[in-house]
């Protein structure tokens, strides 16, 4: 902990303070107040805590009496001083705030500094509110300027270089470091020797200049065992050890901390062994006693009512402010969420629209793939059929025939295969007549050359037959991606394999080609992949590819089996 009153300069400040005071004052009651508070001074530092309490006392009652701000602000301090001794910090806070309210009456610079510094120990080392005892430790440090007392501007420096480190606000505390760090070997004392090298030590680790921060640490140990600072010590212990686990060095740091530890437990049965001395302490020994216990009592109530209200008050307002944070993100979320599910219903919405449009797109373009390919079969094919047999009828019965006739026929015959190959193209007669097996074989034979080579494969019978429908849609899939192997992939070999597998047919397509980003939207649909999975959507399919480029590509797919119902009439009536 930070330097407290060092008693023996305290005697020697105060004694020179009441003996300027009161050197020409020949009233014996002013001169009986005084002797008999620098005995109460004289007692607290021998460690005769309850004989100081009880002459300070005294002093207070003639003080008051006199109506001698100085003295009474004075005969305060040394109570709070022996409370502060005790470490009971709340009667020696208590005090303390008396004792300043009086030296604010008077002109006084020394007595408001020391009260003011007495303050801000309370306030950063014990009550931990470092705001308020920064801002007496300010005061002090104006009030020992004003009076150019070296010794104590130093000693204030010194308090609020610790006050600020130990609140982690290095760049606010350095100012004033930097300040004891050039006058103290003047102005300062061994009893702050410690203290010092710890704080820069403290400075060079956040600085993170290690070899330093090291020599500082082991230089504040040293003159704290040379020395009777304990408390400086210890702490000197505590800081090294964050050093050293900061740094990574875990067991010298463990080391520390038990020896701050064991300096702390010495401090402690110290303090123990100092109230044990003066637990039969009887303070009640005259009329002005108990008034000041009786104001002691009333402040601490007003006190304790103002903070139990300010802690309601406090716990009402979190739980309020709890509720009020946890309505906005229970709103926040559900608007979130509901916009995202809205959002998720329009694409879903959108999706299906736009499925809807290329399976109503798809399976009209099928309906016209039929009936054009009747319409060229039936009609178109037969009429020109028709002609070249009466055109052949023609040339049987005239022997004779002009080259003409003879153009005539070859044209009406090159039209009849282009027609009925058109048909074809439009609607394989081998899927109408033997069934989407063997129309499939016919077409990887088809699709083959010297360049790609497709391979075909099936464990269903080549007689099976399914519904004209799902035949015609299977096969056009399949027609697609094959066509998409052969522009693209670069393949040399294709394999198409076909099973029934539950209800299902699947069919596994592999081609040993550059292979695509699957991620690409812009090659799904180049592809035609997209239109691909909407048609066996509307089959109520589903579809798996796997690409790997410069590897191949590998397409899975699993349809539902519509099964013929009854016998399917042929797409060409005429077969």
């Amino acid at each position: 902990m930070p330097h407290k009153l060092i008693h023996a300069r305290l005697i020697i400040i105060l004694f020179l303070v009441l003996s300027n005071a009161y050197a020409n004052e020949d009233k014996t009651s002013k001169k009986e107040a005084f002797l008999m508070s620098q005995e109460a001074i004289l007692l607290m530092q021998k460690g005769n805590y309850e004989q100081s309490l009880i002459q300070s006392r005294r002093a207070l009652t003639m003080a008051i009496h006199l109506k001698d701000n100085k003295l009474i602000a004075n005969c305060y301090n040394t109570i709070a001083a022996n409370f502060d001794q005790l470490s009971e910090y709340d009667k020696a806070f208590f005090y303390y705030n008396k004792g300043l309210i009086y030296a604010d009456k008077t002109n006084d610079d020394e007595l408001k500094n020391w009260l003011n510094n007495n303050l801000g120990n309370i306030y950063c080392f014990d009550k931990k509110q470092y705001e308020k005892g920064i801002y007496h430790y300010k005061r002090s440090l104006q009030y020992s300027t004003n009076i150019k007392d070296s010794a104590q501007i130093v000693f204030t420096n010194l308090n609020l270089t610790w006050a600020y480190f130990d609140i982690g606000q290095y760049k606010q505390g350095v100012e004033y470091l930097n300040y004891v760090n050039k006058h103290h070997d003047k102005h300062g004392t061994t009893s702050t020797v410690v203290a010092l090298n710890m704080l820069n030590g403290m400075y060079q680790s956040y600085q993170n200049n290690i070899d330093k921060a090291q020599s500082y640490f082991n230089n504040a140990i040293l003159l704290g065992n040379e020395g009777n600072e304990k408390s400086d010590l210890s702490y000197s212990h505590l800081e090294f050890s964050k050093f050293l686990f900061k740094n990574n060095n875990y067991k010298e740091a463990y080391t520390h901390l038990l020896i701050y530890n064991a300096i702390n437990e010495e401090l402690e049965d110290e303090e123990k062994h100092s109230k044990a001395n003066v637990a039969g302490i009887n303070l009640q020994i005259d009329e002005y006693k108990r008034e000041i216990d009786k104001i002691e009592i009333e402040y601490k109530t007003k006190e304790q009512s103002h903070l139990q209200q300010q802690s309601k008050n406090k716990k009402i307002l979190v739980v309020l402010i709890a509720l009020l944070i946890m309505l906005f993100f229970l709103f926040y979320f559900y608007a979130q969420n509901a916009k995202l599910k809205h959002n998720n219903k329009l694409k879903d919405i959108q999706s299906k629209i736009q499925e809807n449009i290329i399976n109503a797109t798809i399976n009209g373009q099928e309906v016209e793939r039929k009936k054009i390919a009747a319409f060229l079969h039936d009609n178109i094919s037969a009429l020109l059929s028709s002609a070249g047999m009466h055109l052949f009828a023609h040339i049987k019965q005239n022997e004779t025939s002009s080259q003409e006739i003879i153009k005539t026929k070859s044209i009406l015959a090159q039209a009849h295969d282009q027609v009925r190959d058109l048909s074809h193209e439009l609607m394989p007669s081998l899927l109408a007549q033997f069934g989407l097996f063997e129309a499939l074989d016919d077409l990887c034979e088809k699709n083959s050359n010297s360049i790609l080579q497709f391979k075909y494969s099936s464990t269903v019978d080549k007689t099976t037959r399914y519904e004209e429908d799902y035949e015609m849609k299977i096969y056009f899939i399949i027609m697609e991606l094959l066509n998409n192997i052969t522009k693209h992939s670069e393949a040399e070999h294709a394999k198409i394999s076909l099973q029934e597998r539950n209800g299902s047919l699947k069919i596994v397509i592999i081609d040993s080609g550059k292979g695509f980003d699957t991620k690409e939207f812009k090659v799904l649909e180049g592809f035609g992949l997209n239109q691909i999975k909407a048609r066996l959507n509307n089959l109520k399919g589903g579809i798996v590819i796997n690409s790997k480029i410069n590897v191949g590509t590998t397409i899975k797919m699993t349809i539902p089996i519509v099964y013929l119902k009854k016998l399917a009439t042929p797409v060409f009536q005429s077969q």
